[in-house]
């Protein structure tokens, strides 16, 4: 029986919410191994001078423990 894990991941892009989301999953694929999903939470975005400069996009990843 396997047993999952959800991490929470904060990933920032200056394109778009899509890559920010990108983003956060390929830098999570660099340290946890088993990732089998993601759930978007929360977006949000840095404002200056009334222009998004960062977007932001919270995700829960789910990964498999080792046995």
């Amino acid at each position: 029986m396997a047993v999952a894990r959800i991490t929470e991941v904060v990933g920032g892009s200056p394109k778009s919410w899509d890559d920010a989301v990108q983003q956060a999953l390929s830098r999570a694929n660099k340290t946890i191994r088993g990732l089998t999903g993601i759930e978007v939470t929360k977006m949000n975005a840095h404002i200056e001078n009334g222009k998004i400069t960062e977007y932001r996009a919270h995700i829960k990843i789910t990964f498999i423990l080792d046995e």
